[in-house]
Order: C-alpha cells, then sequence, then structure tokens
C-alpha cells in the first residue's frame, strides 16, 4: 500500500533551496541543508529523532505535568528566571482596588483570570463544556474594512483588522463586580458521518457558533466570529529562534513544486518596534514573538496592561462608559502599567522557554510505518518535520539546536469547512497557520481529554485530518483512502510526538 502511496503522488519532499542564513557560514549551511533534509529511509528512527528539541529536551516521564518544564539547558540564573515567570503566568489577578496590590487590574472585562486557566499546564485549550465552561476558548471579533483607507492601513500592516465598535476585539464572558460581562458563547454541533476505505464510519461535529445575552447591545451587522482555544506553550522560543530565510524558503519551495499547496508568510508590525517581521504565533500568525503573544493575551484576556500593550481598562471600548469608570490596578510606586516591566520580562522568559518533551517510540515498527505514510500522503510538505535554529540567538540555550517541530509556519487555504470568514492581517478569512504538532501525542495526558484544531471541535486525531481541507485536501483523501491498518500506524506516528 506505502510503495503504491509513493508511486501514485511522487509527494517526497524536497530539500530546501533557502537564501543564504547570516548567521551561519558556508560549511556550516552545507551541514545545517544535510542535517535538515527529509528522509527517505523509513526503517529506523534519524539520528536524533527522539530529541525534539535538541540539547533543550525534556527527557523525564510524560506525565500531565509534561509541558510544564524549562529547557533542559537553562543556566541555574535562567532556572530561577523560569520559576518566577512560572509563578506570574499561574497566579489569579484580582479586581482594583484590592489589599493585594502587586495582583490588581483584572479587567474590568476579561475571558480569564490567570494565563494558566486557558493554558492548561502550558497545554491547550477545550471546546465549551456541557455546562457552559468556555474559558479555554473565546470567540475573536472583527469586522473587514469598510473603506479604501481601512483597506490601505491592512495592507500596510498598520492594523490586523478593526474591531466591533461596541464589544471590541474579543467577546468577554467575565466581569468585575458592578459590571455586567459582554455576554456568552453560544455553540450547538451537528453531526456528518464520513466512510472511510475498510468501512469504517467517523462522525465529524461542524460547530455552529453565536452569542447570548449580549449586555452592551446588538454586535455590528458586518462583525465575524472566529473562536479559538488556547495553543499548547511548548517551544515558543526556539520557533522564535528558526531563521527566518527557512520559512521564507518553505513557501518558495512550496510554489517551484506546483502540487496544489502554497503557503504565504505572515508579515505583522513588531508591537513594540513598528518593524515588519515574520508572524509566527497564533492561530493566524499574528504575532511575530513571544513577547507580543504575551503582552496581548494579558491586556486582551484578562485585562493587564504592560509596557508592550499598556490598555489599563483592557479591551473595553469607548461605548462601555460603566468599563472605563472603574479603577485600574496601576501602582505608581511599581510603574505605570499593571504588569510592570519585571513582570512581562519574566512571563516572556517562561514562555519561551518551555520545552518539548522527548519523543516515545520512535524505533516501534508501526510508528515508522506511519511517518513512512506521513511523508508519502503529503503531510510534511506543510508539516515540515525539522529544523536547525540561529546561531545568533540571543539566549544560549536556544542557539543552533536541531529542533523537529513540524510546522512550516505559513499560512494555507484550510477550505470551507474550517473557515472562519474573519481577515487577520495577511490570512484571509479561509487562511490558518500550519500548527506544531510536537507534543501532539500528550495532550490527553496533559489535558485529561483531546481538542484539536482552533476551535477544539475535533476530538481524535481521525477526527482533525478529515477536517482538513483547501490545500490539505489531497492529503486528507490519502488518509481516507488507506487500508484500516495503514490508517491505524500513521496515527500511532501522530501520537508519538
Amino acid at each position: 500500500m506505502l510503495l503504491s502511496i509513493v508511486l501514485l503522488t511522487g509527494l517526497a519532499t524536497t530539500a530546501l533551496a533557502a537564501d543564504p542564513r547570516p548567521d551561519l557560514t558556508p560549511t556550516e549551511a552545507d551541514r545545517v541543508s544535510a542535517v535538515t533534509a527529509p528522509t527517505d529511509d523509513f526503517s529506523k528512527p534519524e539520528p536524533f529523532e527522539a530529541m525534539t528539541a535538541g540539547a533543550a529536551t525534556f527527557t523525564g516521564k510524560a506525565t500531565r505535568n509534561a509541558f510544564g518544564h524549562p529547557l533542559a539547558n537553562l543556566s541555574f540564573d535562567q532556572q530561577q528566571s523560569f520559576v518566577l515567570g512560572q509563578a506570574l503566568f499561574q497566579k489569579f489577578w484580582v479586581s482594583s482596588p484590592s489589599s493585594t496590590q502587586a495582583s490588581d487590574g483584572l479587567g474590568p472585562l476579561f475571558n480569564a483570570r490567570s494565563c494558566e486557566s486557558c493554558h492548561i499546564r502550558a497545554g491547550r485549550g477545550h471546546a465549551p463544556q456541557a455546562d457552559g465552561d468556555a474559558t479555554s476558548m473565546f470567540l475573536r471579533l472583527a469586522r473587514p474594512a469598510r473603506n479604501d483607507a481601512e483597506k490601505a492601513d491592512i495592507a500596510a500592516l498598520k492594523v490586523l483588522n478593526f474591531a466591533d465598535d461596541t464589544y471590541g476585539q474579543q467577546l468577554q464572558d467575565r466581569a468585575v463586580p458592578g459590571l455586567r460581562a459582554e455576554g456568552q458563547v453560544s455553540v450547538h454541533y451537528s453531526d456528518e458521518k464520513v466512510q472511510l476505505a475498510g468501512g469504517e464510519i467517523i462522525t465529524l461535529r461542524r460547530p455552529h457558533y453565536g452569542v447570548k445575552n449580549l449586555a452592551y447591545g446588538p454586535l455590528g451587522s458586518d462583525t465575524t466570529l472566529s473562536p479559538r482555544i488556547a495553543n499548547p506553550m511548548i517551544g515558543m522560543g526556539l520557533i522564535e529562534a528558526i531563521a527566518d530565510q527557512d520559512i521564507e524558503a518553505n513557501a518558495d519551495n512550496q510554489k517551484r513544486d506546483g502540487k496544489g499547496i502554497s503557503g504565504t508568510v505572515a508579515k505583522v508590525r513588531d508591537h513594540l518596534t513598528g518593524e515588519i517581521k515574520i508572524g509566527r504565533f497564533g492561530w493566524k500568525a499574528q504575532n511575530a514573538t513571544v513577547r507580543d503573544q504575551s503582552a496581548g493575551a494579558l491586556a486582551g484576556d484578562i485585562g493587564i496592561s504592560s509596557p508592550d500593550d499598556p490598555r489599563h481598562w483592557g479591551d473595553c471600548t469607548a461605548k462601555q462608559t460603566a468599563c472605563l469608570a472603574l479603577p485600574n490596578g496601576v501602582q505608581p510606586r511599581l510603574g505605570s502599567v499593571e504588569a510592570p516591566p519585571p513582570v512581562l520580562d519574566l512571563m516572556t522568559f517562561y514562555s519561551e522557554t518551555l520545552s518539548p518533551p522527548k519523543r516515545r517510540n520512535v524505533s516501534a515498527a508501526d510508528v515508522l510505518q506511519g511517518k513512512a505514510l506521513f511523508y508519502a500522503s503529503g503531510c510534511t510538505i506543510c508539516h515540515r518535520p525539522k529544523y536547525v535554529t540561529r546561531r545568533d540567538v540571543s539566549n544560549p540555550a536556544l542557539a543552533f539546536q536541531l529542533i523537529w517541530p513540524y510546522s512550516d509556519f505559513l499560512l494555507h487555504d484550510m477550505g470551507e469547512g474550517l473557515a472562519d470568514g474573519q481577515q487577520v492581517g495577511l490570512a484571509d478569512g479561509r487562511q490558518w497557520r500550519t500548527p506544531p504538532l510536537w507534543g501532539l501525542g500528550l495532550t490527553k495526558a496533559v489535558n485529561g481529554s483531546q481538542a484539536y484544531l482552533h476551535d477544539g471541535r475535533a476530538a481524535t486525531l481521525p477526527e482533525a485530518i478529515l477536517w482538513h481541507g483547501g490545500e490539505a485536501k489531497a492529503a486528507r483523501d490519502r488518509f481516507a483512502s488507506m487500508v484500516p491498518d495503514d490508517r491505524k500506524a500513521l496515527i500511532r506516528f501522530l501520537e508519538s510526538l
């Protein structure tokens, strides 16, 4: 079966032809090219394949805390900073005024009281629960450009999109005492059955989203709703350490290969410097750095201002006067924002240095068979297996590591079934960033359940694959047409990541 797929599709990925990396000598560049070239030998694991993050890999037991460990090669002083950042990541913020002044500033409107509430044990979020709890998922709110000036602002990357006039950038379902929450997520599912080769039938849940109990009037008539669950936190600093040239080469090679897959490099403005950079983080690659991601989440999700995003009232809009009339948590003796520089610095460092765990069962026959099928089906065109990080990053623990994130970090059209209709910068309503797959097989161990894709609709890996459309439809169809034992082997490979 495997041989027929390879001969039929010819989808073995080719070596990259990147522009020269300024951090490497010609000799080093040749070495990196050889090390990161896709394999064609599936009889045994590749060298260092189990070490997901190189020397930074967490090699301990894969327990429910498998995502909560620092990079293995941090210095002693860096480990202390990690622990302090972890405490801030887990702390609960409180409303102002409060006797615990260093924790003042929650909201006034918010989605969670701590980062850990959404990124459960540094893992992924989940779809709304049966009891209505949607703590680790929220709705992004945005409208399209309404005139040429607004279109020009998006094209120039001055803005990613435009918020709802009343409710802002996201629906916030919680509020401090004395203030009404904006509303709640409403979701119901319809079932769609898919028959696979061999007679297996899988039921997919198609979500239908809305909002209820809106407290401040209707949403704008052109406001779109985009559900987002929290992403896993592991390996973020290593992702930021991938060379721009390698990500750009992914797009160049896909266009050159002409196989119906053509990813877009996300370009965004650094929130601190205004410099145009490659977007790497978030479901639509809307943030260029871990610091950008951290500051945006503090303000948007919790309502905490920081030097990089000084919104003391979070996502409250000018129309929400009751929200803006409430006190904020700025303590002048500590700084001009609610999370002053040391707080944001430590939270960013923690987020940058969470280690991807070591892989499991890399030598098992069914895992190697599944890996071969993953390659032959064309999955590695988007889920590029490996990179060597830059030599010139400021943190030596992140530098020159062979890492295996399984992503090209590009935007791809994933079809109408996953479309949210919401533009985010260069990403249109059908495009999503290819998510990294490292740690995928530990999802249930860490989070206690499985929830995949941007809104957690898929409760199993086969469901997640079968939702792939657009540029990924051919790979999805190859999975659906495999004999059952081959499908099981491919899933076993994914579970080993």
